[in-house]
């Protein structure tokens, strides 16, 4: 399936995606996609549902975040070896982690905002997936397990703040709007070989990056596993899984985006994002 939800900022609604691009409400039988709504039996039942008989939605509503209520957005930082590369950063030896602010969740094509004094804001493409099932010490061979989908994850970075600031990278990576989700939650049955997926960005047109998630260092069962070492993971948490070479601080000069970009990506099968880039204060920064 693919899921979505719909609507204004703080107040989207459930729904799916059926077999001819139609969105259909499920609010009807959900309150969400979010909690114990992407447990396994809860998206089995939703399998069996003939979404034709439920109310279509127009295909001009606002797509928000695919998913909602996430308790922790996790990231992984580094984890394609040219990206490393590019940005004089050595390869890990094990997967870096940190963690995104939940309030910088927006909607696939919600505007960026740029944070007040930010110099250095950047592109990152990933593939994110979410949580469906509590994991904890998780095998590897049952990692893809507690998968309940994936999504396209724009991991919007202010470079400045998250390197010559000190401390901890969260800073550069949680102002709002620096995480736009979906616009699916495409359920792992239809992705086939998620480590096989292409990864693309373009900036007003160019294409700055180009990707395959064969190409991580630590593939996604590999992070599930890691990461539930050191954490209870839970329904509705987020992991972002690391971008492909092409990001503006790799460049010679860096180019970082600036008001008045687009920025556009995608990912095989997950759908594609359109942001236009606006000036800190050009709009309210809301919770999504």
């Amino acid at each position: 399936m693919k899921l979505l939800r719909y609507g204004p900022i703080g107040l989207e609604k459930p729904a799916a995606l059926d077999a001819e691009g139609i969105i259909r409400d499920l609010s009807s039988i959900v309150t969400d996609i979010a909690g114990t709504t992407l447990s396994r039996n809860s998206l089995e039942k939703l399998t069996k549902i003939d979404l034709s008989s439920l109310p279509a939605v127009p295909s001009d509503v606002r797509i928000g975040p695919c998913v909602g209520s996430v308790g922790n957005f996790v990231a992984v930082g580094l984890n394609y070896i040219d990206h490393a590369l590019e940005t004089n950063a050595p390869i890990p030896e094990e997967p870096v982690l940190f963690n995104k602010h939940t309030s910088c969740i927006s909607g696939p094509n919600d505007p960026i905002c740029l944070l007040k004094d930010s110099e250095k804001t950047d592109w990152e493409v990933e593939i994110a997936f979410v949580i469906g099932e509590p994991a904890y010490h998780v095998r590897e061979e049952d990692a893809l397990s507690v998968i309940a989908g994936f999504c396209v994850c724009h991991d919007v970075s202010e470079r400045a703040f998250q390197i010559e600031r000190g401390g901890q990278w969260t800073k550069g990576k949680s102002g709002p709007t620096f995480g736009p989700l979906g616009p699916w939650l495409v359920t792992p049955d239809e992705i086939g070989d998620v480590q096989n997926l292409d990864l693309w960005l373009d900036v007003n047109g160019q294409r700055m990056q180009t990707g395959s998630t064969s190409k991580m260092i630590f593939p996604i069962a590999t992070l599930v596993s890691y990461i539930s070492r050191f954490m209870r993971l839970m329904p509705g948490d987020v992991i972002t899984t690391g971008t492909p070479p092409g990001v503006g601080l790799g460049m010679k000069p860096p180019v970082f985006l600036k008001a008045g970009d687009v920025v556009e990506l995608g990912i095989d099968g997950l759908g594609r994002q359109r942001q236009i880039v606006t000036a800190f204060g050009a709009r309210d920064h809301q919770e999504t």
